[in-house]
């Protein structure tokens, strides 16, 4: 453990120049804090076999194998990552809890003159911050819910929000899923799948840490669960609560909108033919072969209108947002095209009128 004038925490985090993540990239992987780079001191292998022998033959014999890796990655780190930082540079260092990888890396580097320094009980600490932070961060925003029928352009219009200077939580974007059973990523996606839950977590904290409280944030409605992901439960009660406002627009509008929007299934019939059998339980065989067929005939428009005619709209008039208290009480946005042009006059009308949305 580092002397105390050699610590820092979580609350000085923007006083420093860089965040050093010294973690294996696995665990960087899993999550991180936003903006740290990864410069191991052990690889994923290193650490896993400093583990086992840890366990297998002696806590000195794996302190022993683990020193001399790591003080041949740092010295690779000082050879090719640091060569740029100049003298005044002041980072910040960290791994699991503040032990020795991080430890190690800040005593090398405070020698060679830098103003290094440890994150005192490293992730671990960031990460109880995350959690605490979610309990209460989302009571103190003013959340205005887009509700609407699937393909009603709630997420076409939450980027239109963002380009026109609202406030905006992307739920969908940040957990890297549609929030349907074909809105998983599709094969070409395979190397950018959904985040884990901690990743998710961290980065709805990160941006709703930078949302002003005196300004709406908008949001799109969401059951609990997108894809593999939760909302936090604070957050998602929050929400629930929240003053909505329903997008309405033609059937055909919204099977135009569904086709640009997921074009790139298009290219990957076969895994498109497979999530369809996820429908099978409530649709039955007969139908999702019909659907399986406009698939392999490229019938993309009236596949698509097919699905929303048969499951999507029928599920949303069995009370697709009923969870949120806000329904009942939404104002209505009534839409004639989703087209970019249309999203930006409607992402400027909302900014106009949302401080009128009140909850119930």
């Amino acid at each position: 453990m580092q002397p105390p004038t050699l610590l820092a925490t979580v609350d000085q985090l923007a006083e420093y120049d860089a965040l050093i993540d010294v973690r294996s990239p696995a665990e960087f992987a899993q999550d991180h804090i936003p903006g740290a780079v990864n410069l191991p001191v052990l690889d994923d292998e290193q650490r896993a076999r400093v583990g086992t022998m840890y366990q297998q033959v002696s806590p000195f014999a794996a302190r022993r194998l683990g020193a001399a890796w790591v003080a041949r990655n740092i010295a690779g780190h000082l050879e090719n990552d640091f060569q740029k930082y100049p003298k005044h540079w002041k980072p910040l260092v960290y791994c699991w809890r503040g032990g020795q990888r991080s430890a190690a890396m800040v005593i090398v580097l405070s020698e060679v003159g830098w103003a290094a320094r440890q994150l005192h009980g490293g992730y671990k600490a960031f990460r109880q911050r995350v959690i605490a932070d979610l309990e209460k961060l989302p009571a103190k925003y003013r959340f205005v819910v887009l509700q609407g029928p699937t393909g009603s352009g709630k997420t076409a219009l939450l980027e239109a929000l963002t380009a026109t200077g609202g406030q905006v939580l992307n739920l969908e974007a940040l957990a890297r899923h549609r929030g349907s059973v074909l809105g998983a990523p599709v094969p070409a996606g395979e190397a950018d799948p959904q985040p884990g839950q901690r990743a998710f977590e961290t980065q709805i904290w990160q941006v709703l840490r930078n949302c002003d409280p005196e300004r709406p944030v908008y949001v799109e409605s969401e059951s609990r669960r997108i894809g593999k992901l939760s909302i936090p439960t604070a957050l998602f009660e929050t929400l629930i609560g929240s003053p909505c406002l329903r997008i309405a627009a033609p059937l055909q509008a919204r099977v135009r909108h569904l086709l640009e929007r997921y074009e790139d299934i298009y290219c990957h019939p076969q895994w498109l033919r497979t999530r369809l059998e996820f429908f099978v339980v409530q649709h039955g065989r007969k139908a999702v072969e019909q659907w399986q067929r406009l698939v392999d005939a490229g019938q993309w428009g009236e596949l698509a209108e097919a699905i929303v005619r048969a499951h999507y709209d029928p599920a949303y008039r069995r009370g697709g947002d009923s969870l949120y208290r806000g329904a009942r009480l939404a104002q209505v946005l009534e839409l004639g095209t989703l087209d970019r042009n249309a999203m930006m006059r409607a992402a400027r009308q909302i900014l106009s009128v949302s401080e009128n949305l009140h909850a119930d």
